[in-house]
């Protein structure tokens, strides 16, 4: 089985648009940062609560962030000819681990002896 690189690009172009779509749903920017006219409440009582909110944001903006970078790290792959070629040893990852995963950048091997 090869690569479908053009059904690998359709796949991560339709992820990348998820991603932007949820962190501009958390009131994020695509560069991750929060937009000015997110509001977190502003009374004195309402403090506590818009903290825990915003750190909660924040999480879940910078882990949206890393699946970002990703996806525009296979995208950019892709489009310098060496999508699908692991970062370590240098051999190709599969399609079928591509086809699961197509952010993956390790083989099996050389992922499996990561600590």
């Amino acid at each position: 089985m090869t690569i479908d690189y053009d059904a690998a690009r359709a796949e991560l172009n339709d992820e990348r648009e998820k991603i932007v779509h949820q962190l501009d749903e958390l009131g994020a920017t695509e560069k991750g940062e929060l937009k000015a006219d997110t509001d977190f409440g502003d009374g004195f009582a309402d403090a506590a609560a818009a903290t825990a909110e915003r750190t909660e944001v924040l999480g879940l903006v910078e882990n949206l962030m890393i699946l970002l970078g990703d996806v525009d790290s296979a995208l950019n792959d892709l489009d310098e000819g060496h999508y699908g070629v692991c970062n370590s040893c240098g051999k190709n990852i599969g399609a079928d681990r591509m086809q699961f995963r197509p952010t993956s950048t390790l083989c099996v091997d050389c992922k499996s002896s990561l600590p």
